[in-house]
């Protein structure tokens, strides 16, 4: 039977993609790890490789096509000794990609609904996993359903014909969705916690009817918005924000960058370097981590996970949206490579063409919004970080030195804290080491 090749999920909050272009042609004999198509997410564009050798016998999505769901079959491979007549069988049984058969069992399994109530998941696919009163899940889904304390009833599926699949039961998990209704409210004795239902938002047309037609110009979100929307909702919903805000004087950071970069190579010869003021801020939160490593953490319903490397994201503005991709390990490089690794993923970014591990993972992150003349604001933690720095713009104030009243360059910064994880005594310390290297530069070389 000819193995299906699916829309592959780049990203763990990926749900669709676009796909934007076919490197091979129907009738193209194909090698396991042969680039086939590229794919457009909200992050990055991405080749999809070929994970058997056979020959591609039916492309099923066209170039283009855009809101592809993940999972969702775009060709047919035809193996060894089937040919055209193999594609009429398709269909004729819901299908197991190849690489997902050790993970994802075909058998259904009958799971009980709580209380008896019906599935309260939309229908996904055609199914959503549910036929009657049998739930079809991954043996992979169920295992995480059980540990979690999850209704499989209440999830929706995204797998091939609705099939519910690790990714699904994740996102109901992160989402405190699909508990049991009979689930009690969390005593006061140290049990874990369940999430409280939230308020709905409004729904799109009683927001659209508030406002008189012909007034307004309707832009469809693309995936980035969508992602944003998405994220940043996770984020204040389930993350206890707090902020610590702290002034640091910066003249001598501003004269030790002026000394570093007279000492670049001219530019276009190796080794040039143009170090900015965000790529000393970059340093010294990696820096901070390492001496406050208590901070440099990650929460889990597990635990917390103590992170030894400082692996810092900095936020990209690009068209429509940003990216947030990662520096890993800042703590061990030089302000001249932070530089130019920080200008390589921003150009990059900004062409998507990023690779999912250049944006996902790390500890904080920082957001500087000086360059557009924000003297500070407060910034939403991006999961899974615990903290996230935002810098304002550097500027001539005032200030009382002693008894006398002196100009100095100041620059806010705001840390937003996870509080799950960072507590105020310990946010503090990081804001304090932080602000010792950039007002003393020199110790960020020692």
């Amino acid at each position: 039977m000819p193995t299906p090749i699916l829309m592959p999920a780049l990203s763990p909050t990926m749900e669709q993609g676009k796909l934007a272009k076919w490197l091979k042609k129907e009738g193209d004999k194909v090698a396991s790890g042969d680039a086939i198509a590229e794919i457009e997410t909200d992050k990055a564009t991405m080749e999809v490789e070929a994970v058997d050798e056979g020959t591609i016998g039916k492309i099923m999505v066209a170039e283009g096509t855009e809101g592809v769901a993940v999972n969702t079959p775009i060709a047919l491979l035809l193996g060894e000794g089937e040919d055209a007549a193999a594609l009429k069988s398709y269909g004729a049984e819901p299908p197991q990609p190849a690489p997902a058969k050790a993970a994802q069992d075909a058998e259904p399994v009958k799971v009980e609904k709580a209380n008896g109530a019906p599935a309260a998941a939309p229908q996904a696919n055609g199914h959503n996993g549910h036929d009657g009163g049998r739930v079809f899940a991954s043996p992979l889904a169920r295992r995480i359903a059980k540990d979690a304390g999850l209704d499989l009833a209440a999830v929706k599926g995204t797998g091939p014909h609705g099939r519910i699949v690790k990714h699904d039961v994740e996102e109901a998990k992160a989402f405190g969705a699909a508990k049991p209704a009979a689930a009690a409210a969390p005593a006061q004795t140290g049990g874990a916690l369940v999430p409280q239902r939230l308020a709905a938002a409004i729904p799109d047309d009683q927001i659209i009817a508030m406002y008189e037609k012909g007034t307004y110009e309707l832009r469809p979100l693309d995936n980035m918005r969508k992602t944003i929307a998405m994220r940043l909702t996770q984020a204040t919903q389930t993350i206890p924000h707090f902020r610590l805000f702290v002034e640091c004087e910066i003249d001598t950071l501003l004269e030790a960058r002026q000394r570093i970069n007279m000492r670049s190579p001219k530019d276009g010869q190796p080794g040039a370097f143009k170090v900015s003021v965000n790529d000393f801020i970059v340093k010294a939160l990696g820096l901070a981590l390492q001496r406050v490593p208590d901070a440099n953490a990650t929460f889990t319903e597990r635990g917390i996970l103590l992170h030894k490397a400082s692996d810092v994201g900095v936020a990209v503005a690009v068209e429509g949206g940003l990216f947030t991709p990662v520096i890993r390990g800042v703590e061990k490089k030089s302000l001249a490579d932070i530089s130019n690794e920080v200008k390589d993923l921003a150009e990059r970014a900004r062409k998507r063409r990023l690779a999912p591990h250049e944006y996902q993972g790390g500890t904080t992150a920082v957001s500087n919004l000086g360059m557009f003349g924000v003297d500070n604001f407060d910034a939403v933690i991006n999961p899974p970080h615990a903290t996230i720095l935002a810098v304002g713009r550097g500027e001539k104030r005032a200030v009382v030195k002693g008894n006398q009243i002196v100009v100095a360059t100041t620059m806010g910064c705001t840390l937003s804290c996870d509080h799950r994880v960072v507590d105020g005594a310990l946010g503090a310390r990081l804001l304090q080491a932080f602000k010792g290297y950039i007002e003393e530069p020199v110790t960020m070389l020692a």
